[in-house]
């Protein structure tokens, strides 16, 4: 396989001593480590869960629940447990997709409206439905705004044609409004910040608003203008942009907007002035992805295939719209783009941290974030011992477009690093049609002749891999009779690149030589859930596509560039300390360790 793309040094020119400059200080957030401690920071998603149809929607109450909304109007209420979610609850809500959730500032109601008309109200914590509401409108958004300290559960919904928005009463259960505000144009996007009882909005022309709980009016108490001329309230207008989603921090002291342009943008509240702009248009990623340097670059097909599924996802209108959210510290703003996960640092403006880049067959759109610690750890301590420390346990809750599941992030890897693929993505709903079709056509593949896994007897150790045969039946078959052959006895790992891979099989020992066992090259079997993602990958070596023979190799970091190029048919499931030790020998400048290691024999399993 090819290196990893290497950063060039550019040779410096002795041009004599230039003139001093003053250093320019780099802001620095105090404590910076902590706050991304909790957060989420596995670079693959740890389980995903399904719906029947897509999964547009999701949002996280403070009382450790998650609800989860899909285009055919159905909602799931889901538990935080210690580690992981447990499924509570699922609701047909609604005829038409839902087109908005909201939760209460406390966390116990929740709120969906629907093209069909028609508003639910839950009771979070008793995941039960306690009143619905049929409206003369279409809604285009809900949102909850009131306080603990105001009688009324005022519920707010934004007409989908009319420049209003309809208040109503929740509790009374009562169809018809008790305020309607009247806005210059249709509101699209709205959020109550609950700290200074200000509901938020934006309409479709890009104009902000905002409106007291109390008298529908501008809250001047809480504001440092008076007049909105005086604010930047006017940005997304003025660039002729409207928002897919509005934000509020937990401090209520900012709020975020994630744009159509692909730009998101950080207000402060009592100013209404600007405080951050993002720019993650298309044409800024493809700046980015021309640059030699930085950590952002992908491998052209890799890029490609993404800006096809962007095209594709502007085109879809029932797809899950992007948002902005903060964490609950209000440094960091987090949102999805084609490159991964992004975490940036508010304060010193820097990408401090990229996750889900490695998971190239999905497109993370929609987020929400919990950084709570689940009831079932809280602990007292008894009288006379001390209190039991608990961890928090962030957990990034993610859709992606075109996809019927709930992906979680969390500090943690897919737990069965062999069997990741399949074993983190759990079946809990009826396969669709395609996927039953694809494992009866798994099932008639004639695997009973293949190893199903193979232990390497090296030099330094064994190496036990687990083999797909079902997914790769050539590929599998030509290393089985090889091997049941003893083709690779004492053969030497002949190309060792610390930070890559280890590559073998080829008896002429410089990595030209070798066949497979029909006496010449054979096709490769790409298989998309089975990627370079994890070390410990084994993989075919190749010098083109459909030019496999006997060389393959073992990868000992992440190698996303390879995907689509060589064909994964193992993992190693046992002895990445052997792996390790190998990837560790001295070699001479071909990437040839000094003193030989080879595969002494190998084992193989059915």
């Amino acid at each position: 396989p090819p290196r990893p793309p290497m950063v060039e040094e550019e040779d410096e020119e002795d041009v004599g001593p230039p003139r001093p400059q003053p250093a320019k200080k780099r802001k620095v957030l105090d404590f910076e480590q902590v706050y991304l401690d909790a957060l989420p920071s596995a670079e693959m998603y740890e389980k995903s869960y399904m719906h029947r149809d897509n999964v547009t929607q999701v949002v996280v109450a403070k009382t450790d629940f998650f609800i989860t909304g899909s285009v055919d109007g159905h909602l799931k209420f889901w538990k935080k447990q210690s580690e992981g979610v447990e499924f509570v609850k699922h609701f047909r809500a609604h005829v038409g997709p839902v087109d908005s959730l909201a939760l209460s500032h406390d966390g116990t109601s929740l709120a969906s409206c629907s093209r069909d008309k028609s508003a639910k109200v839950f009771d979070v914590v008793n995941f039960d439905m306690v009143a619905m509401l049929r409206l003369q409108f279409v809604p285009a958004a809900c949102e909850w705004m009131y306080t603990s300290a105001q009688a009324q559960m005022k519920l707010a919904i934004a007409d989908k044609d009319e420049p209003k928005v309809h208040i109503f009463d929740a509790k009374s259960g009562k169809s018809e409004p008790i305020h309607v505000i009247k806005t210059s144009s249709p509101v699209i996007c709205l959020r109550f910040n609950p700290l200074f009882s200000t509901l938020l909005t934006v309409d479709s022309a890009g104009m902000l608003d905002y409106w007291s709980s109390q008298d529908y009016k501008l809250p001047l108490a809480h504001l440092s203008f008076k007049h909105k001329i005086d604010t930047q309230l006017y940005a997304m207008a003025k660039a002729k942009t409207t928002p897919t989603s509005l934000e509020v921090s937990e401090d209520g002291e900012q709020f975020a907007c994630y744009c159509t342009d692909r730009s998101i943008r950080i207000w402060k509240f009592r100013s209404g002035k600007l405080r951050r702009t993002y720019d993650e248009g298309l044409e800024q990623i493809n700046l980015l992805q021309k640059e030699e340097e930085g950590g952002l670059k992908m491998e052209a097909i890799d890029f490609g295939r993404r800006m096809a599924v962007e095209r594709e996802m502007e085109k879809d209108e029932e797809a899950p719209k992007p948002n902005a959210i903060f964490d609950e510290s209000g440094n960091f703003i987090i949102y999805a783009t084609l490159q991964g996960i992004k975490m940036v640092n508010i304060y010193t403006n820097r990408l401090a941290r990229i996750i889900g880049k490695v998971e190239n067959t999905e497109r993370f759109v929609r987020l929400a974030l919990y950084q709570g610690v689940p009831k079932c750890k809280r602990k007292r301590g008894a009288p006379g011992e001390g209190s039991v420390a608990v961890e928090k346990d962030p957990t990034l809750l993610c859709c992606a477009f075109n996809k019927h599941r709930l992906f979680l992030f969390s500090r943690r890897e897919p737990e069965d690093l062999v069997d990741a693929v399949t074993g983190r993505d759990v079946f809990n709903e009826k396969p669709r049609m395609e996927e039953l079709m694809a494992a009866e056509d798994v099932a008639l593949l004639p695997s009973s002749d293949l190893a199903r896994a193979a232990n390497l007897h090296t030099t330094l150790g064994d190496i036990y891999i687990k083999l797909y045969p079902e997914d790769c039946p050539k590929t599998v078959e030509n290393f089985t009779r090889h091997s049941k052959n003893g083709f690779y006895d004492s053969l030497l790992f002949h190309r060792v690149i610390k930070g890559f891979m280890l590559q073998t099989g080829d008896p002429l020992g410089d990595g030209t030589g070798g066949q497979s066992i029909w006496g010449g090259d054979f096709e490769d079997e790409i298989v998309k859930t089975l990627r370079h993602d994890r070390a410990g990958t084994v993989s075919m070596a190749n010098s083109g596509p459909n030019t496999n023979g006997s060389q393959f190799f073992i990868t000992t970091v992440v190698t996303p560039w390879l995907d689509g190029k060589h064909t994964v048919f193992g993992r190693v499931s046992k002895g990445m300390d052997v792996v390790q030790s190998i990837e560790k020998a001295k070699t001479d400048k071909g990437d040839k360790p000094l003193q030989d290691i080879k595969i002494v024999s190998v084992t193989l399993e059915f």
